[in-house]
């Protein structure tokens, strides 16, 4: 059963499912607040696109480097992002973005490709997704407050 390959996790935020995809459309505002708490990146190409590459560098706030190469394997406006991690370790991550009274709630299902993978990161990718969910919200609190 592949259950035992996905992690989930999901939150509530109170703008529209437009909103919440533009955060993950836009390369600058996706490099402010895409990974955990104290990471930075640099975007090398990020071509928001079917099948189109987005290859960075993560900059751990130890200062070690992680290079990813993905790319966006389905694109739904304010529906849908589905991104294949292509490198180490390998995973696809499904956003879904649904409407509710008054915002959009997300979904986040990384299912890793085997599930020894996904028992071995779980500890730190739940925390790290949570922090990367926290760092999506400041950035559209920051997007739509200038609007």
């Amino acid at each position: 059963m592949q259950d035992n390959k996905i992690l989930s996790t999901a939150r509530t935020f109170p703008f529209s499912p437009e909103a919440v995809y533009a955060a993950f459309a836009c390369g600058p505002v996706l490099a402010a607040w895409w990974g955990p708490e104290g990471f930075t990146n640099t975007f090398h190409t990020f071509d928001f696109n079917v099948n189109g590459r987005w290859l960075f560098t993560m900059h751990g706030p130890d200062g070690k480097r992680y290079e990813n190469t993905s790319f966006f394997a389905a694109l739904e406006p304010a529906c849908r992002i589905v991104i294949r991690h292509d490198c180490q370790p390998f995973f696809t991550l499904t956003v879904g973005l649904h409407a509710v009274g008054g915002g959009t709630h997300l979904t986040w299902d990384q299912a890793f490709d085997d599930a020894d993978t996904a028992r071995a990161v779980s500890a730190v990718v739940g925390p790290a997704n949570e922090q990367n969910l926290d760092r999506l919200a400041l950035a559209l609190r920051s997007e739509n407050s200038v609007a």
